[in-house]
């Protein structure tokens, strides 16, 4: 059941109470969450039951046995009430009060309150949802999913010979439906049901089981949540794609991200964000994915190169960099939508995303220009795309936690490193990262979770006034490291595990590498084709005599 409920005058949140399991006919659990109203007040971050922290939007969780108190532990800014009227103090740093009151006493009340069934579950949804917030996440889900279709999907079109272009394409779309069915089937689940444990969620929301229009998750529905989730779900194996363009098989592409999916991913979004999740509980950070999403596909995406092996034409020849020019723009746009959109409401958190989001794009772009310059005395187009990207992947786990400063701080950082990974270490080493995958996603979701701590201090103009700078940064980079070994050993083992499903070879063979491309090999179709004796625009070419070039035809009148 659910109600908003008010303490004197004054409307303080939103309450659920809910039987998770009976010990005796006169002993259970209930489990309660109390939501502020008030969008305005900002992000909080609570430790509200053992074990689990909320650090994203104003939520907190409290847990009893029917004969117990509830306890409500809250810092600071949200000015949250319990039967007395009391409130937290409204100061940022203040420390944490509690307020207890027994837990028969606060469900009567909430049910008392409560609208009569069956309109009761509707309209305290409704009383809930918040409207510029649910217009908010829609904008950003569909600007998250086009960041894939077409967004990256063009950029690394671009970059690849033309003959596989359109194994490129394929790879990104073909991910973005079987990712959308993933998620439903039990992805969603996994990552975000309470019913888990500390590493993965359980099933009890396979095929989003329970989720109505009722459903609210923080200020949105849930089924919005679910939808905008699954945009991340979708965009972390496509980005893999760019290590191994260009020798892969389609099917083996298809096998490895699935696996992936369940070895890394889904562990990785609950333990960060999911309820209840391990990381999350040791108060680790990540607004929008520097861990979930590109620490975890950079470093998939390396050991596919590596297991792999450099492609045998590995000098780089862009198709069309038109193409990849606007595939950068839309991932850049879209970003607004992945950043600012884990704001989850319509307020300042989403703007100060958004904000850092842009500034440092441009600095990284900047910065990777100004070295391009030094050393070839040439400003590259590709190296000023490919500069923006590393900004953003290094900007994503901090853009919420950042001011201005930081993420001019936190370009820099990402247009230096992520080109030296992408030139001079690739390079050394000899692994055949493609597109970069590595060198960008990987490096900069590391750097920039590794510097939150840093750069999110409150005297660098950052917001994490919850622990010192020496702490968070200890926190984040065991977090990084962790991660990081995790994903390279699991993504092994999802490659040893595709690789005999696939009859024990992961790449085309050398004649579709080095003659008709995958294109051809794999789909049967290409990109640019002629018809034999036909040039450009339709028209029959003409008969040629003595080796002789005919005139270009006279425009038509």
């Amino acid at each position: 059941m659910a109600s908003t409920f008010a303490l004197g005058a004054r409307t303080v949140g939103d309450v659920r109470v809910a039987a998770l399991k009976s010990k005796s006919a006169s002993r259970g659990i209930a489990r309660a969450t109390a939501r502020p109203v008030a969008a305005s007040l900002g992000r909080v971050a609570v430790r509200a039951m053992p074990g689990a922290v909320a650090t994203r939007g104003l939520s907190l969780k409290v847990a009893a046995a029917a004969d117990e108190r509830v306890e409500i532990n809250s810092r600071a800014p949200p000015a949250l009430a319990v039967e007395s009227a009391e409130r937290a103090s409204s100061a940022a740093a203040a420390p944490a009060k509690t307020f207890a009151v027994p837990a028969l006493a606060f469900a009567a009340a909430v049910a008392a309150m409560a609208p009569a069934a069956p309109a009761a579950a509707a309209a305290a949804a409704m009383a809930t949802i918040n409207q510029a917030d649910t217009a908010w996440i829609l904008i950003s889900t569909a600007l998250v999913l086009f960041m894939t279709i077409p967004g990256l999907s063009a950029f690394y079109a671009g970059i690849v010979k033309r003959k596989n272009m359109l194994s490129v394409l394929m790879q990104c779309f073909s991910l973005t439906c079987l990712m959308t069915l993933m998620w439903y089937s039990v992805g969603y689940s996994l990552s975000f049901s309470e019913l888990g444990n500390g590493v993965l969620g359980g099933l009890d929301k396979a095929f989003l089981a329970g989720v109505t229009k009722a459903s609210v998750w923080e200020t949105i529905p849930e089924a919005l949540w679910a939808l905008y989730q699954m945009t991340f779900a979708i965009i972390t194996p496509a980005l893999m794609v760019g290590s191994f363009v260009e020798r892969m098989k389609f099917s083996a592409v298809m096998w490895y991200c699935s696996l992936w999916m369940f070895a890394v991913y889904f562990p990785a979004c609950h333990m960060v964000w999911g309820p209840g999740g391990a990381m999350a509980a040791a108060g680790v950070l990540d607004f929008a994915g520097g861990i979930v999403v590109h620490i975890t596909a950079g470093i998939g995406a390396l050991v596919g190169a590596a297991v792999l092996g450099p492609r045998k034409e590995n000098k780089m020849v862009a198709g069309n960099l038109v193409l990849t020019v606007l595939g950068t723009g839309m991932l850049w746009v879209g970003w607004y939508g992945f950043n600012g959109g884990s704001a989850l409401a319509a307020g300042a958190d989403a703007a100060f995303a958004c904000l850092a989001t842009q500034i440092a794009a441009a600095t990284a772009a900047i910065v990777w220009t100004a070295q391009d310059i030094a050393e070839t005395g040439k400003a590259s187009m590709l190296g000023i795309a490919t500069g923006s990207i590393a900004g953003l992947a290094t900007v994503t786990p901090c853009a919420g936690f950042v001011g201005p400063l930081g993420a001019l701080l936190l370009g820099v950082a990402g247009g230096v490193v992520c080109r030296f990974f992408s030139l001079v270490v690739k390079e050394k080493y000899g692994y055949d990262d493609s597109l970069d995958v590595f060198g960008v996603h990987g490096v900069g979701g590391f750097i920039g979770t590794c510097l939150l701590g840093i750069v999110a201090a409150p005297a660098l103009g950052g917001f994490n006034f919850e622990t010192t700078v020496a702490a968070q940064s200890a926190i984040q980079c065991a977090a990084a490291v962790g991660t990081a070994a995790y994903t390279a050993v699991a993504s092994y083992a999802c490659l040893m595990a595709t690789k005999a499903i696939v009859g024990g070879d992961l790449r085309v063979p050398e004649g579709a590498e080095q003659g008709e491309g995958l294109d051809m090999w794999c789909h049967g179709e290409a990109c640019y084709t002629l018809s034999e004796g036909e040039i450009g625009g339709g028209q029959p070419a003409p008969e040629l005599a003595n080796n002789v070039t005919p005139p270009a035809p006279a425009p038509a009148p």
